[in-house]
């Protein structure tokens, strides 16, 4: 049963916003889904965009091709550039909000980067103030590009340990993906999904096709292919509820990802049954 904006009204007016029966009632509030019939894409920033041409040209003609059946917000990852910043401010023991800033800005760079090889196709990079231009743009081209990295900068919530801000750009994305309640959340990587064990380093990893968070907890495998946080992001969603990871190097995997094609690896908030 949802709460009527009456009853919500007077809960807010009378009690304090952490109250328990204030958050239950705001919980049963129905929530618009602004863009539903759009898909948030992740580029890799290391995986794709460090590879230069011959992983980011095909990437740019499937878009293009794929842009005629489907409305894409295509979000870009920050990669080795930010890492090696990292390494630097971290030595200087500068804190997780400034290394959030110089991870945004190289994120920023694939954007812009990205957004003048698909200018003469009408397809634009928006930064934070332009977000508001995102539903006329998919509406006129299908598909927008922007910036992956959060913009917490100097708020970014500081990691458990360390000074690596734990929000970047996987999260970053899917944070777009569910505050615009779209309609799927597809991560472009340069594996075929989730293994066992890392498929670069190991000798015989297992593939995993599906799985939910909890599992990928339980088996140790929670920071292996996404930003831990996104994991929690994704059991706390209320639109998102499952995020697909595919390789962005084979031809094709992207759209059949966009198409709702079980294709790589399929992470899922519930448990299955």
């Amino acid at each position: 049963m949802e709460t009527t904006m009456t009853e919500l009204e007077a809960l807010l007016m009378q009690r304090s916003l952490t109250d328990p029966e204030l958050l239950e009632a705001a919980s049963k509030a129905s929530d618009f889904r602004i863009l539903p019939n759009a898909s948030v894409i992740k580029i890799g920033g290391q995986s794709l965009f460090d590879r230069g041409r011959a992983a980011i040209y095909p990437l740019v003609d499937e878009i293009i091709e794929a842009r005629k059946q489907h409305k894409m917000l295509i979000g870009t990852g920050a990669g080795t550039r930010a890492r090696h910043l990292y390494s630097i401010a971290a030595d200087l023991d500068l804190p997780a909000g400034f290394l959030s800033q110089l991870g945004s800005s190289v994120a920023s760079q694939n954007a812009e980067m990205l957004g003048q090889l698909l200018a003469q196709h009408g397809i634009s990079t928006v930064s934070e103030a332009g977000l508001s231009t995102v539903p006329l743009f998919l509406a006129e081209v299908n598909a927008v590009i922007f910036s992956g990295m959060p913009p917490y900068k100097l708020w970014m919530r500081p990691a458990a340990e360390g000074v690596i801000p734990p929000y970047r750009t996987d999260a970053g994305c899917f944070l777009m993906a569910e505050q615009f309640g779209c309609k799927s959340m597809i991560y472009v990587k340069d594996e075929n999904g989730l293994y066992t064990d890392n498929p670069k380093t190991a000798s015989n990893p297992t593939f995993i096709p599906k799985i939910s968070v909890d599992e990928m907890k339980s088996l140790g495998l929670h920071d292996s292919i996404l930003e831990f946080p996104v994991l929690d992001l994704l059991k706390q969603a209320k639109h998102v509820r499952q995020v697909q990871v595919v390789n962005g190097l084979v031809p094709g995997n992207l759209t059949r990802a966009l198409a709702g094609e079980h294709v790589g690896t399929i992470i899922t908030a519930d448990q299955e049954a």
